[in-house]
Formats: C-alpha cells, sequence, structure tokens
C-alpha cells in the first residue's frame, strides 16, 4: 500500500525560495522557468495600454487593478499567477495586500510559452471558467496573436483572434484600441527614421 499522495497548497509555494515561480494546479506544485523577454514585453504592454487608462487613470475609463503576476487563490489546492490580472476596484477594495488573493478576477490573461502552452489553453483556462471568470485572454507572442474570451453559459465563448495590424476594442476595455502589434517584439530593428 502506497501513502496517499499530499496535495500541494500555498503554504508550499511559500515555502519555495523567492527566486522560484511556481502555482498549484489541482494540487500538484508546478515550477516554470523565468519569463522571456517577449513574454516580458507583452505584461508590460497590456499593462500600459490597459493598466494606463483603466487602473492609473491615464485618459480612459478608470475603475480597475490590473497587475502582474500576483498570486490568486480559487481552491485551496489551485492558487495561480496569471501574467496579467484585472479586478474592478469596487470588488478588490480592502484585499489588494493579502496573499493571495481570494477574490475571483475579472479579466485574466496568460502569455504563451513553449513550456506554458498547454497548461494555460486547458488546464488553466478551465479553472478560469468554473470558477466564473467572465473575461480571457491568452496572447501568442510568436504567432503574434492576441485572442479574447468571454465567459458564456460556464464556457469561453471566441470573441476575436487579433494579428499585429488589429486594434480592436475588446471588452470590458472596449473604450480604448489595442495596438495589438505594439505587444510584441519587432521583427526587424527600427530604421533611424523610426527612431527619431
Amino acid at each position: 500500500m502506497t501513502a496517499a499522495t499530499k496535495l500541494a497548497t500555498y503554504a508550499d509555494l511559500v515555502a519555495l525560495p523567492e527566486d522560484v515561480k511556481a502555482e498549484v494546479l489541482g494540487g500538484e506544485l508546478i515550477t516554470q522557468p523565468s519569463p522571456t523577454f517577449g513574454h516580458g514585453r507583452v505584461q508590460g504592454g497590456l499593462s500600459r495600454y490597459l493598466g494606463g487608462p483603466f487602473d492609473f487613470d491615464d485618459g480612459g475609463a478608470g475603475g480597475w487593478y490590473i497587475v502582474t503576476e500576483v498570486d490568486v487563490r480559487f481552491t485551496a489546492h489551485d492558487i495561480v499567477r496569471p501574467d496579467v490580472v484585472g479586478w474592478r476596484r469596487q470588488r478588490l477594495e480592502g484585499h489588494q495586500q493579502r496573499l493571495p488573493i481570494d477574490i475571483i478576477p475579472d479579466w485574466v490573461c496568460e502569455v504563451l510559452s513553449p513550456s506554458s502552452t498547454k497548461r494555460d489553453r486547458l488546464t488553466k483556462s478551465q479553472l478560469y471558467a468554473r470558477h466564473g471568470v467572465p473575461h480571457c485572454r491568452l496572447v501568442d507572442p510568436d504567432a503574434r496573436l492576441l485572442e479574447a474570451y468571454a465567459l458564456d453559459g460556464g464556457h469561453w465563448k471566441n470573441i476575436g483572434v487579433y494579428d499585429e495590424t488589429a486594434h480592436p476594442r475588446i471588452a470590458p476595455f472596449e473604450a480604448v484600441e489595442l495596438p495589438v502589434g505594439r505587444l510584441f517584439l519587432p521583427e526587424t530593428p527600427p530604421t533611424p527614421d523610426e527612431l527619431r
């Protein structure tokens, strides 16, 4: 007879060295490599183009907290760190300093990488749907695409796939255009004229 496998919890994440990036999915502790430069650029771009007008009230609608890589606990054995995540301010007030955050997000975005694509597309997106996250984005820096999903009857409905030429207005941030191509690293170095 084998001993029962202990399901990982937030305590297991806290016990890891600070420089280890990890999540708990279905009670399994999953470590991840550091993100690539392109991955970080997408996170920074989304923080700028959405966080500016919606979190920092920079010419937009305001009313949101938009952050990168904060621990969100969906269950005792499902604690994830979305690449970019947002809450309407009135839902998160008083909980910003708590870790992990136990409030279901209003919007999540995962930046796909070779090591995370299957987990982000299947396991994490299904977790988000099961717990009622209304909006999900998947961004693929290699394919240079952004996919937008809205929760509909407990399942994701694809509301658009946007390439680097697109400037969509996507709920819940339809008040601003999102310059998708600006999220990605340039394919070619800029010319001297472009640097001016």
